[in-house]
């Protein structure tokens, strides 16, 4: 655990061996750590199939390391913000446990998808804290650029369903018309 890297750059294309099975072996052993993966494979079935199997990003060649580091900040960026959390968050009645990925609120179970797990925990760490959709976006979805704000506004009125007494008036995931979300301190 101690030499775990950061971040794993893994080209898929290696000579002797499957990328594709070094990439699955990786992610088991280690589920949190990043892996953007690097290919000469560019069609838009192999980027799709990479990003479903779980990659963090996909770079195809040739690339520029100036793009290749972004991405590399962007990742782990991303990936920090969670890293960070602390296991058990209680807030305004609700109760989020991110190393068993449960959530309760005002003490009864209550079932998230794991996008909105990932916004709640977002939220709630900030809490107090307005922040904009696009931060919001960049953050919980990253650089998925066929997403706009939209996508925010509709998984927080899924969420409000869920943690909210009356969804309509809420008390603890709060809008602030023309800027963004937060998560209410008390």
């Amino acid at each position: 655990e101690q030499d775990s890297p950061d971040l794993v750059i893994l080209d898929l294309m290696l000579p002797g061996i499957n990328g594709w099975d070094l990439f699955n072996a990786f992610r088991r052993q280690r589920p949190g750590i990043p892996i953007i993966m690097l290919t000469a494979r560019a069609e838009e079935p192999d980027r799709v199939a990479g990003l479903e199997m779980g990659a963090d990003d996909y770079v195809t060649k040739p690339f520029s390391m100036r793009e290749l580091m972004a991405r590399v900040r962007t990742v782990l960026r991303r990936s920090h913000s969670y890293v960070e959390a602390p296991p058990v968050m209680s807030k305004s009645g609700v109760n989020l446990d991110s190393e068993r990925h449960e959530v309760t609120v005002d003490n009864r179970q209550v079932h998230l998808s794991p996008r909105e797990f990932d916004l709640l925990a977002y939220l709630m760490q900030r809490a107090g804290r307005v922040r904009s959709r696009e931060d919001i976006l960049q953050a919980v979805w990253g650089q998925e650029d066929y997403l706009d704000e939209r996508t925010v506004d509709v998984h927080v009125r899924w969420l409000r369903t869920k943690i909210e007494k009356d969804p309509s008036n809420p008390e603890r995931l709060l809008t602030v018309r023309g800027v963004g979300y937060k998560f209410a301190e008390a």
